[in-house]
């Protein structure tokens, strides 16, 4: 296996390996992104090949990837090595995984998709790349031009290697707008040019230069760009060709001629793409450069088959997709026409207009649009699949949450623009009008006043009213000078202050009445209003100072000036919780804290590499701050000690803006030159303080004030607005008040994406009334009491028509079952109206439209659907409860499959909202602890009671694990003792307190300490009890007091003989050694690391491994299957033990396993099938008949956190288990370079508590 290439080395190493690190994982984790729009700067920014797409924003290169069980494009991976502006992109015509792109910074890449990687760079091409495209006649060639050309073609491996020029594409006359090669004929390419003219190159024919301009422009020197150019795939002569302002011609490029001339409606269309249609011979898709209309044509007309306007902003590119196939309905085969059956009653064919006669193709076109909107248009259904509408297409400056409504988040923008985001939906909501230049700035008014202010490069600044949608106020004393920062006063709402280019910081009024002008001596760059003194302004300026202003009085010379720092200063923020404490960030790289009570630098956090943007406090830890550069990073800092605590690399350009969530202080958003907004989560940063609330502790050890919390080494206490609001609302209240607080502080603490919506559901559970229920809870998923009247399609057949009922149910039957096969939308009223639920609910089913299939099965249950019960087997005997029951069950399949896409996604709290909603309490529960959401699902387990027990308990025994192994600090009373507390809310928990006493390494007094609170006996009583049990015969209760004894290496040996004994026999189960094992794996880690252990310890590590293999399988783990196999041969291969297991045994094993999984889900799509061998059937039937049923049947199924699906710029770990990428959030182990993905972390802890690299360190990915 490809992982054993990694970690081989460790396998080796029969003793102790010294110098390890902690295992550990990023502790701020990614949980949001708003991805890039299409650039408009450059033509050839958009490809597609099979079941993938891509498109350019200006850095970054974005990888579209069709999945095929929910039958829609997911964004796959984010390419983003150019450094400048990406200029083209061509898809390897050969080979679907490869593609090349092409910069301004005069550079070539090619890229492996599939292994999201650089394969080969070609650096100084001689000019920029400004097109590019493959050779259609050499597999590893591709071409690219400047704008006079030459044509280079660079041949990328081979004898030939190398950057050769085109013997005959020079020296042009005018500037080229792109270039095709032609798909059949060797060697054939056209180019099309600035002054409307081709040029057309074929070996052994002349070379035509300057051709078949337009007859229009003949003689004159008015230009007219070629806008698209695309050989007809039918012919090897025939081209077509548009010119931006003249249309669309074919020509005949042996000739040169004219054949066609297409007319459009209206003179003012003009043509900015074009793409032939793959499957429709003849037929072509053009967009129109001003507003978005798509037109279909064919060839044999000069005018439209059909048009569609899909925006109001003009296209950009275009390409056609094949349409992605489809998972077909099941269902009895029709007659193949069967509307020209003669012998049944027909359904007559339905009419067509002249235009439907050319029936549209199955196909899907991409398109891009100048406003960097991107989409999947299916052009048989007439609709999108996919629209990711007005992104950013270049570097956004700043970002900012509405203070009254933090759902939005408004971003600011190189393009020109202020956009304002729904995050929960990561949809834009509005867009300013645009033409503003750069945009460096924004500020939120206070309050519900629905303005933005925003800085501009040069046309000063404004104030923008969303609702309005217009500039309601401008400012323009900074002249024509950039100004780089805004900050709306929330203290003082009148006052609004800007720091510009010209060396002067101006405090206004909203009504231009300027209040003061202070005046620097270079260019001021940020500016911050103090959160505690309303009066108080601080300023960062290029003569590397900070300066503070007192606005009340009417002196222009500031308070304080702040030096330090070695380079310019940027941003200045004050502290929210600390008053008199403002950090600065610079670009000599350092982010420095000053306390203006002490008039001095109290810290000094080093670390980037480049200079410092983005400065961010945390609202509710007054020491916690976090920091975005040039370098790509952001960082999180204790500014008590001057440590960085996280480092996280996913942007793939400068980090500009940090902004926090008013409501949820532990969620932060993050802008970047790589055009993309990331939503990020804070929590696991205060795992302890989460804790607490989950236990119980008292409020002290939640909440405190800010002296005591930047004490050195105090834990996390909570200081902020948002805990005081909510201790006070608890403290009002009375009754249950643990429901309220688990509740509100969930709430707080969690990011948004659901946790709103599954609250609400458990209250509906619990019967709160429905009128205290939110505004916003109909807008989510809702429970199946609350289900909205149906009215989704208004005009269903309702009234049956004067023939007979039955005569017409049967001829809607008919035709609905035609439409099905052709998958159309037109079956939707004739399955309305003949009542036939199940029929259609199947039938979004296979087309992945699982909320719309929702929506009919919950219409069915309520009633609001008529229903008629034809052809059924159950006949007439049967009452309407009965099929109420069946359609109560086809709710149930429809959230099943519903909630299994939201996890897919990486959603798992919405997958449990999906469950809750339909009173599945156990599969809710489930879904949160797979997606990792432990404190989520023990607050909402706790509320919800005796129907989540079980996996409530399972959730704190997994709290419990994370409290016992958190890195240095288990050994701390606090630590212990909330690992304890967490296990005592379980019933029957001594067992897993056994496990935490024999685990925690403390001395011997302090180990007493912590028995006596799990009221077991003291560690010399326990040493006793062993020997007593021993003598007895008592395996169990041997294993368990030596465990807890001061000598826990004794009960090593008898239970590993106990193991090795039953595993020698031919009917062991897992079930009989498995409580033994798991027992023995908590031994201290220091007790298991000694010589004299040394066997022992390898074979724990064997039979861990084997009996982890065993329970993944049971689990349906799939992903880690094969690497536990793999781990138990090499540990067998390499260390010297004496256990009753078989290399070739194992491999027979894994072998079998393979083989009769693919039955159950035959991957025809990527692999042939070949059916298990008999004597693999039999193998696999002895395995499963050992593994018996998982105990918590919910929780089968792999894990999958939030943010799994989301790519990052930087994605540059290999999983060591796999060899493979890494998407999503990462797992480093204890040598502090191998990782892991942090799912296959989590699975592989659940059934193998040792680490992968063999060296008896124990994971802790919770």
């Amino acid at each position: 296996m490809a992982w054993m290439t990694y970690i081989s080395h460790w396998f080796e190493q029969d003793d102790w390996y010294e110098g390890l690190q902690r295992v550990n994982m990023s502790q701020v984790r990614q949980v949001g992104l708003l991805a890039a729009g299409c650039q408009p700067w450059n033509r050839d920014v958009c490809a597609a090949s099979g079941d993938r797409f891509a498109y350019c924003a200006t850095l970054a290169i974005y990888v579209y990837q069709l999945d095929h069980h929910y039958n829609e494009f997911k964004l796959h991976a984010i390419m983003s090595e150019h450094k400048k502006t990406i200029t083209a992109l061509s898809w390897c015509p050969h080979n679907p995984d490869l593609f090349a792109s092409g910069s301004a910074d005069n550079l070539v890449i090619i890229w492996n998709v599939a292994e999201q990687k650089v394969i080969a760079k070609l650096d100084s091409t001689k000019g920029t790349p400004a097109s590019l495209s493959w050779c259609w006649n050499a597999g590893d060639a591709v071409a690219f031009a400047s704008h006079r050309g030459p044509l280079f073609i660079w041949t990328i491996s081979g004898p030939d290697s190398g950057v050769t020029v085109h013997r005959d594409a020079h020296s042009f006359l005018s500037d080229i707008c792109m270039f095709r090669w032609h798909t059949q004929k060797k060697g054939k390419v056209a180019f099309g040019h600035v002054d409307g003219s081709l040029s057309i190159f074929q070996p052994g024919n002349k070379s035509q230069k300057h051709v078949l301009r337009p007859d229009s422009l003949e003689g004159t020197d008015e230009e007219d760009p070629v806008s698209a150019l695309e050989w007809d795939p039918l012919s090897t002569d025939y081209l077509l060709v548009a010119n931006l302002h003249h249309g669309i011609r074919l020509v005949d490029s042996e000739s040169l001629c004219c054949i066609t001339t297409f007319s459009f409606p209206s003179a003012a269309a003009s043509v900015q793409c074009l793409a032939w249609v793959p499957s429709a011979s003849g037929m072509f898709i053009t967009g129109d450069s001003q507003v978005g209309v798509l037109r279909i044509w064919n060839v044999s007309r000069t005018t439209p088959v059909d048009n569609f306007k899909l925006k109001k902003t003009g296209f950009h590119c275009l390409h056609v997709l094949n349409s992605p196939p489809r998972k077909k309905f099941s269902n009895q085969s029709p007659t193949k026409h069967h509307y020209t059956s003669s012998t049944s009653e027909a359904v007559p064919p339905p009419t067509l207009t002249q235009n439907q006669a050319f029936s549209l193709p199955p196909g899907h076109a991409v398109c891009c649009f100048l406003d960097g909107g991107v989409g999947l248009y299916d052009m048989g259904a007439k609709k999108w699949d996919f629209l990711r509408d007005l992104g950013h297409v270049e570097t956004i400056f700043d970002c900012k949450f509405k203070p009254d409504n933090p759902n939005l988040l408004a971003t600011a923008s190189f393009d020109g623009t202020i956009k304002v985001w729904d995050i929960n939906t990561l949809t834009a909501v509005y867009t300013s009008p645009g033409n503003e230049g750069v945009i460096y700035s924004l500020s939120w008014a206070p309050g519900d006043l629905n303005c933005i202010a925003g800085a501009t490069s040069r046309n000063g600044a404004f104030i923008w009213d969303i609702k309005k949608g217009k500039m309601i106020q401008r400012f323009n004393e900074h002249g024509k000078n950039g100004i780089f920062c805004i900050a709306w006063s929330h203290k003082d709402s009148k006052r609004i202050a800007t720091c510009s280019g010209d060396g002067y910081c101006i405090i206004r009024t909203i009504d231009g009445k300027i209040l003061h002008k202070y005046r620097h001596p270079a260019a001021v760059f940020g500016c911050d209003w103090s959160q505690n003194n309303k009066d108080m302004i601080a300023t960062g300026c290029e003569d590397k100072n900070v300066r503070v202003y007192y606005v009340a009085t009417s002196s222009d010379q500031p308070l304080k000036v702040f030096s330090g720092h070695t380079e310019k200063v940027f941003h200045v923020r004050w502290s929210p919780l600390r008053e008199g404490t403002l950090c600065s960030g610079s670009d000599d790289g350092s982010v420095r804290i000053w306390d203006y009570t002490q008039d001095a630098c109290i810290n000094i956090l080093s670390g980037h590499t480049a200079p410092v943007r983005g400065l961010m406090w945390n609202t509710e830890i007054p020491y916690l701050l976090i920091s975005g550069s040039w370098d790509y990073t952001i960082k999180v800092w204790d500014t008590r000690e001057g440590i960085c605590l996280d480092t996280v690399c996913d942007h793939g350009a400068d980090v500009y803006g940090l902004t926090c969530h008013p409501r949820r202080p532990f969620t932060m958003a993050s802008c970047s030159r790589d055009s993309t907004v990331r939503l990020w989560s804070l929590t696991p940063l205060i795992t302890p303080l989460q804790i607490n609330i989950l236990a119980d502790r008292p409020w002290e050890e939640i909440i405190g004030n800010t002296d005591s919390a930047i004490e050195q080494g105090a834990p996390p206490l909570l200081c902020g607005k948002v805990s005081r609001d909510i201790k006070q609302e608890i403290e009002k209240l009375s009754g249950n008040l643990r429901v309220k607080k688990l509740r509100w502080f969930s709430e707080c603490l969690s990011p948004p994406g659901g946790s709103d919506n599954l609250w609400n559901l458990v209250a509906v559970i619990k019967g709160q009334d429905d009128s205290l229920l939110p505004q916003n809870y109909c807008k989510g998923i809702m429970h199946l009491k609350h289900l909205i009247k149906f009215r989704t399609w208004d005009k269903a057949l309702s009234v049956a028509p004067s023939v007979s009922v039955k005569y017409w149910k049967k001829l809607m039957q008919r035709r609905a079952d035609q439409l099905i096969q052709e998958d159309k939308d037109d079956v939707i009223p004739y399955c309305i109206a003949i009542g036939d639920v199940k029929k259609l609910v199947h039938f979004f089913m296979s087309r992945g439209q699982l909320k719309e299939a929702l929506l009919v099965a919950q219409a069915a249950c309520e009633g609001n659907m008529q229903t008629f019960h034809v052809s059924t087997p159950k006949g007439p005997s049967f009452s309407d409860d009965i099929y109420k029951e069946d359609f109560k069950e086809l709710l149930q399949e429809a959230c099943r499959e519903l909630a299994e896409w939201y996890f897919q996604d990486g959603r798992a709290v919405l997958a449990a909202c999906c469950h809750l909603a339909v009173d599945n309490i156990e599969l809710a529960m489930a879904y949160l602890i797979r997606g990792n959401e432990l404190e989520l699902a023990v607050c909402v387990g706790t509320v919800l009671g005796e129907p989540a027990a079980p996996a409530t308990h399972y959730a704190l025994e997994l709290l419990a694990r994370k409290c016992m192994m958190i890195p240095a600090c288990f050994p701390s009373v606090g630590y212990r003792d909330l690992a304890a507390d967490l296990l005592l809310m379980t019933p029957d928990s001594e067992l897993q307190l056994v496990k935490l006493c024999a685990f925690y390494p403390g001395c011997t007094e302090e180990r007493n300490d912590l028995h006596e609170k799990c009221k077991l006996p003291t560690v010399e009583e326990c040493m006793q009890l062993a020997e007593t049990a021993h003598a007895d015969g008592k395996i169990f209760e041997t294993i368990k007091y030596y465990l807890l004894s001061q000598e826990p290496e004794k009960a090593l040996p008898i239970g590993i003989d106990f193991i090795k004994e039953h595993i020698s026999s031919s009917d062991w189960t897992l079930d009989t050694i498995y409580p033994v094992l798991d027992l023995l794996s908590y031994i201290r880690t220091e007790k298991l690391a000694l010589h004299t252990c040394t066997e022992a310890r390898n074979e724990l590590l064997i039979l861990c491994g084997y009996v982890g293999a065993l329970l993944a399988i049971r689990r349906q783990y799939q992903s880690i299957v094969p690497a536990l196999y793999e781990y138990t041969s090499q540990l067998l291969k390499r260390r010297k033990v004496s256990v009753p297991l078989k290399i070739e045994h194992l491999s027979e094993e894994l072998d079998a396993w393979r083989a009769c999984t693919q039955i159950v889900n035959p991957s025809s799509e990527d692999s042939p099938y070949t059916p298990p061998s008999d004597s693999q059937r039999l193998v696999y039937a002895t395995l499963l008949k050992r593994l018996k049923e998982e105990p918590l049947r919910g929780i089968v199924g792999p894990d999958y956190v939030t943010g799994s699906n989301l790519p990052s710029h930087s994605d540059t770990h290999i999983s060591c288990l796999t060899g493979l990428k890494i998407q999503g959030p990462v797992f480093f182990l204890e040598d502090g370079k191998s990782t892991i993905s942090l799912n296959d972390a989590l699975m592989w802890a659940k059934v193998n508590p040792f680490s992968p690299l063999g060296t008896g360190i124990r994971l802790n990915p919770f």
